[in-house]
């Protein structure tokens, strides 16, 4: 355990310099954002990543109360996308990935295991399924405004928007947007209650 701990603060420190000093082409950082644990980062050329102060992006198990399955996995995969993390936001062993736009707002909290996505991946493609494979998805920007709390192992599709302070349970899968100030979850996701 001692162990993992030393390892833990390398990877803290190394994250440090290298987002800081060293820099990544497309990636806009603010010195106080935090980068905890291992994080498997993947821009495409052209693309943005905006992390903006205060966030904490963590990958450690360390001190968290569910078991992270996989580091932050951060991937844009056209020279489009954007992905914006607002200030003082906290991510933790989730996956973002964007081929268009993915924007998080500030104050919001996205427990463990989220997975985030504005692509499809492949068309259904029924008229000629040999071929699905070969295909690329549509794209719609997800947007996550300020204060939501997304609960651990959900899934936010493409082309949703979850509205200010808003609650989503966990393991939800999110295929419809959620008003401002709702509590919401299931599969598919439902409104359970809007507060004014």
């Amino acid at each position: 355990m001692k162990l993992k701990r030393i390892y833990n603060k390398i990877i803290i420190i190394y994250n440090y310099y290298y987002f800081h000093f060293i820099g990544v082409q497309g990636i806009s950082i603010a010195k106080s954002a935090r980068i905890l644990g291992p994080i498997n980062l993947k821009l495409y050329s052209g693309s943005h990543l905006i992390i903006k102060k205060g966030v904490i992006l963590n990958s450690s198990n360390i001190n968290y109360h569910v078991n992270i399955y996989s580091p932050m996995k951060i991937l844009t995969s056209s020279k489009k996308a954007i992905i914006i993390i607002g200030e003082n936001t906290r991510i933790h062993g989730s996956c973002i990935h964007a081929r268009e736009k993915i924007s998080i707002g500030q104050n919001c909290l996205i427990a463990a295991n989220c997975q985030i996505f504005d692509s499809s991946g492949h068309n259904l493609n029924f008229d000629n399924v040999e071929n699905r494979i070969n295909t690329r998805g549509s794209t719609k920007p997800i947007i996550i405004e300020d204060c939501v709390w997304i609960g651990t192992g959900s899934i936010i599709l493409p082309g949703v928007k979850i509205g200010y302070g808003s609650v989503i349970a966990a393991g939800c899968v999110v295929n419809k947007n959620i008003p401002p100030m709702s509590i919401a979850g299931g599969n598919p996701v439902q409104i359970i209650k809007t507060y004014n």
